[in-house]
């Protein structure tokens, strides 16, 4: 994700947990308000190796969504998929700008309780686990 300022009037605020900034227009949300900029990816990913000149590794990074099951029982996730498709492509991008990128890793592969959250429903896994925010389900 990223955020934006503005020494003008502000804006409209991002609704984010973790840092405070004004809504980019331009940029996508997810449902929980967070940005999504593959883009910013690569930038970041430029300036850190520019200003420290070692390889880096991304950690941590996915998409947070309410998956619901359609008439095959069956989730459809084409959205976490572009997600990370779109991040890793900048992430080559970035290799071929010259960046030294070790490897990757996206959230838990299965679903996990967010910690920004406390909620199992935003949902992480490549993998869906059977149990909803009070701990109800059969865990499979």
């Amino acid at each position: 994700m990223s955020l934006v300022e503005s020494a003008g009037p502000q804006g409209e605020r991002a609704s984010e947990n973790l840092f405070s900034g004004l809504k980019n227009p331009y940029l996508a949300t997810s449902e929980w308000g967070w940005q999504i900029d593959a883009v910013g990816l690569r930038i970041t990913l430029n300036k850190l190796y520019d200003r420290y000149q070692v390889p880096l590794f991304v950690v941590e990074n996915g998409l947070g969504a309410i998956d619901k099951f359609n008439d095959q029982g069956e989730i459809e996730d084409d959205y976490r998929i572009d997600y990370l498709r779109e991040h890793i492509v900048q992430m080559r991008e970035a290799m071929e700008d010259g960046v030294e990128l070790m490897g990757y890793t996206s959230w838990g592969p299965i679903d996990i309780i967010s910690v920004s959250t406390s909620e199992i429903s935003k949902r992480y896994g490549f993998i869906y686990v059977d149990i909803d925010d009070n701990g109800q389900g059969t865990f499979n």
